[in-house]
């Protein structure tokens, strides 16, 4: 099977520069010998003394430069929870070193035109937008950009509680652009809405059951006029139709935007999933293809949570001993990046394959 080439996953990274001089650095860290990396997170052997971070870099692909695992660096900045939940930023012209003394990677001072100087990560806390300034993005905006800001799926115990386009203007069927909706539901204060129509029914590959329904995105809808009884409707404008909108179509707020400030990184809890569904109706994936699983929030997935992807192993006959049946062990074939959550249900990018991907297919915590 051919192997598909590693996907490059970038990283927004605030950075508050501490600067410290080489023989300095060595010097306050050669008393104390830093924590043993794990197993999976060793450096190459053939890793570089240096990386000079340039614009379209990723921080997947300047950890692959260094590390057996593109997920460890975590680990390789001794990083913790609050750190990889609320990153800091990276740009272009600054140095990625490999510190071998320490087992480490350190980044140099991009303002000091030496670049004699070797940073230490210090966190502050900082929001920026998906644009924001010349820094490096989480995930390339074209691959994901749809699936951060529209409604994927509707989790089986949201559904019912949605609120529902029950009728239109002058007896119309369907709406478009400028045409005024009437929707019954409770809004929970809310004004602008997207408008989705139910799909595919998602069922959990182990149990059997309805999980979620995809959302199938028609438009954008905004409040006007509040009902004046109780029995009366809310009433709205369609202000954007990406196709006709028609009664029974369900609302969800509008999601703020989202700040793409996450770290790959390995679950904290070990994970035990499946392959739902492939985004698209599709029956198989592929690198850069989207895939939802039946895990989220719920079992400690968070944004940014680095998955194995696998087939189970065949049963197959024993011909050296009466055919008597035996399990091969499952094959691991791919990563799997979750850049979005719900309760029970996340989405991840597929990247570093060497196989396909089928629905059913095991997800779990990288081995270390």
């Amino acid at each position: 099977m051919k192997k598909f080439s590693t996907i490059a996953i970038a990283l927004t990274f605030p950075l508050t520069l501490s600067m410290t001089a080489v023989g300095q650095e060595t010097s306050n860290t050669t008393n104390t010998a830093p924590p043993a990396l794990s197993s999976k997170c060793q450096f190459l052997p053939n890793a570089p003394d240096k990386h000079v971070v340039v614009k379209g870099d990723t921080l997947w692909g300047i950890s692959g430069k260094f590390l057996q695992n593109p997920w460890c660096w975590p680990e390789v900045w001794g990083m913790n929870k609050d750190e990889i939940r609320n990153p800091h930023w990276i740009y272009p012209k600054q140095i990625v070193y490999f510190d071998r003394v320490n087992g480490r990677l350190r980044l140099a001072n991009p303002f000091d035109g030496a670049a004699t100087g070797i940073t230490k990560l210090s966190p502050q806390t900082r929001s920026m937008g998906l644009e924001g300034n010349n820094a490096i993005p989480a995930i390339p905006n074209n691959l994901i950009e749809p699936y951060l800001s529209q409604p994927l799926i509707i989790e089986k115990d949201e559904f019912a509680a949605a609120p529902r386009i029950v009728a239109a203007q002058e007896g119309r069927v369907y709406m478009g652009k400028g045409d005024k909706v009437y929707v019954r539901g409770e809004l929970k204060n809310g004004t602008s809405f997207q408008v989705f129509r139910p799909g595919v029914a998602l069922k959990d590959p182990d149990t059997r059951e309805i999980i979620g329904y995809e959302a199938v995105y028609i438009g954008t809808v905004k409040l006007d006029r509040k009902a004046k009884t109780e029995d009366g409707v809310d009433t709205f404008t369609v202000v954007a139709s990406k196709e006709e909108m028609g009664i029974g179509d369900r609302l969800v707020p509008i999601p703020p935007t989202p700040i793409i400030n996450y770290v790959p990184h390995s679950p904290e809890r070990e994970v035990k999933a499946r392959v739902v569904a492939v985004y698209g109706g599709v029956s198989v994936a592929g690198q850069n293809n989207i895939v939802s699983i039946n895990r989220g929030s719920t079992t400690g997935i968070d944004v940014g949570t680095v998955l194995e992807l696998g087939r189970y192993g065949q049963v197959i006959a024993d011909k050296t001993n009466d055919k008597k049946p035996i399990r091969l062990p499952d094959e691991m074939y791919g990563q799997l990046f979750i850049f979005r959550v719900f309760k029970n249900i996340s989405y991840g990018l597929v990247m570093q394959v060497t196989d396909v991907v089928n629905v059913g297919d095991i997800v779990r915590t990288p081995e270390k």
